[in-house]
């Protein structure tokens, strides 16, 4: 029987708790789990396949904004480059990247193919 006459406040009472062993070991699991959902979903955490993946994707689309003005400036100095500029535009949008691969333009040596996705950017530069 307790002999102080007075009631404890919760604040007394949580300070003489004193938790098992079970209950830390849950208590540290959940914290765990709760920081790797907040990390992932909140704080922008991403696993190394998807880094990797995103790294590639980046390093691609900076390989064809630098390839594409090149292809522009090929095909621009092509000598009949009036007749096949109305050619280009003529063809169907779905159509002329394989007209500026046909060309050449997105050819960039040493390759001996046209990238797919230069001859693409390369040709909505050059039918707007």
């Amino acid at each position: 029987m307790d002999m102080d006459p007075r009631k404890r406040s919760w604040g007394e009472r949580w300070m003489d708790t004193r938790p098992t062993k079970t209950a830390m070991f849950w208590s540290w699991i959940l914290v765990v789990v709760l920081t790797l959902i907040i990390g992932f979903e909140w704080g922008g955490w991403v696993t190394g396949r998807t880094a990797k993946s995103m790294a590639e994707a980046a390093s691609n689309d900076a390989v064809v904004a630098r390839l594409a003005p090149m292809c522009v400036a090929k095909a621009k100095q092509d000598p009949q480059w009036a007749e096949k500029q109305k050619t280009l535009a003529s063809t169907s949008s779905w159509d002329r990247s394989d007209y500026v691969s046909q060309q050449g333009w997105a050819t960039i040596l040493p390759d001996k193919e046209a990238d797919s996705r230069v001859a693409r950017e390369c040709a909505s530069r050059l039918v707007p």
